[in-house]
């Protein structure tokens, strides 16, 4: 019989859980990698990414803002304008991006899918 103790099988790091939770889904990551720049208005932002629908990037920001790493900012105007922003949290992930952005480079340049060279 097997054994399926917690001692032999092996758990998902709880961190990397929550960071996939959160950036596995569709647009975050772009979303996130988009602000790196600076703060960046509704509308510019939903020409950035192509095939974003404004409810979907609605829902992304508010749970990004959620979980306090980005800040959503009101231009008085006229006239009225909403800009976003990230946090000191959303910033502290531009080296990550960044190294995936090398890895995507790398090992997926051939339109997405690994060259030969890299599979075994």
């Amino acid at each position: 019989m097997a054994d399926h103790s917690e001692a032999t099988c092996k758990q998902v790091d709880d961190g990397m859980a929550r960071v996939f939770e959160l950036f596995g889904k569709r647009w975050t990551g772009l979303i996130v990698a988009t602000l790196m720049s600076g703060p960046v208005h509704f509308a510019d932002l939903r020409r950035a990414i192509p095939g974003i629908s404004e409810r979907m990037l609605s829902d992304r920001l508010m749970e990004l803002a959620g979980v306090g790493l980005i800040v959503r900012e009101v231009d008085a105007g006229p006239p009225l304008r909403v800009s976003y922003r990230l946090t000191e949290a959303g910033l502290a992930m531009d080296p990550a991006l960044k190294e995936l952005g090398r890895w995507a480079e790398t090992y997926l340049a051939d339109g997405g899918q690994c060259p030969k060279r890299f599979r075994r």
